[in-house]
């Protein structure tokens, strides 16, 4: 007779023991019934997994499978068939080669990207571009938006975001709404703040710029 997950000991069950340990705990199995979520007419989901493993032979065979071939298999139905066709091809798609990702290696660099996000912007921003060890671009946030008072470097708020998508590098940008790219003197104090905090915390200052539309400047 089957044993229904909810019949499990607590620390026995999928979700539990994921949530508890990690996803590298789980069996095949168990990562496909928590995909299935639930069983029906008293067969739990961990069988309804292992049933499909066993018909198909392993995960790679099942990766093939076609929507109109599972939701006819007993216990399933288009919502189980959906859930386990994208699952299956979310994994599949991970392992696509991906385009590389640019890399920032001088400020014309971090320019090319700054101009795109703020040139036609009519109020300041500061935009951070975070970057991972070898200098390739993971995000580009802004991270403050309608100062007039240029002194205001969010500096706390930069370092929070960088380390917060797993940076370990950034440049930073902001705009000059009235067309100068000067930089101000509290533009070129935020800069060596900039750089002061980020060694503190472990990272890699890259830069500063002003952009004015499609004009920048390196703050120094």
């Amino acid at each position: 007779m089957a044993v229904l997950m909810a019949a499990l000991p607590v620390h026995e069950r999928p979700r539990e023991r994921l949530l508890a340990r990690g996803a590298e705990a789980l069996t095949e199995r168990e990562l496909l019934a928590l995909v299935l979520r639930n069983g029906t007419n008293g067969i739990s989901a961990l069988d309804l997994a292992a049933g499909l493993l066993a018909d198909y032979g392993s995960l790679d065979a099942l990766v093939m499978a076609r929507p109109e071939e599972l939701v006819v298999r007993p216990g399933f139905g288009p919502a189980k068939a959906a859930s386990v066709v994208a699952a299956l091809t979310l994994g599949r798609r991970l392992n696509v080669p991906r385009s590389p990702r640019p890399v920032l290696r001088r400020p014309e660099d971090v320019a090319a990207i700054a101009i795109g996000e703020l040139g036609a912007a009519r109020q300041e921003r500061v935009l951070v571009i975070i970057c991972d060890a070898a200098n390739r671009i993971l995000q580009a946030t802004i991270v403050s938006e309608g100062s007039v008072d240029r002194s205001l470097m969010p500096i706390r708020e930069i370092l929070n975001a960088v380390l917060r998508h797993d940076g370990r590098a950034f440049a930073v940008a902001h705009n000059h709404p009235d067309g100068t790219t000067e930089a101000s003197d509290a533009d070129q104090r935020a800069t060596s703040d900039l750089k002061a905090a980020a060694s503190v915390v472990g990272l890699r200052f890259l830069g500063h710029i002003v952009v004015a539309e499609s004009a920048w400047r390196a703050v120094s």
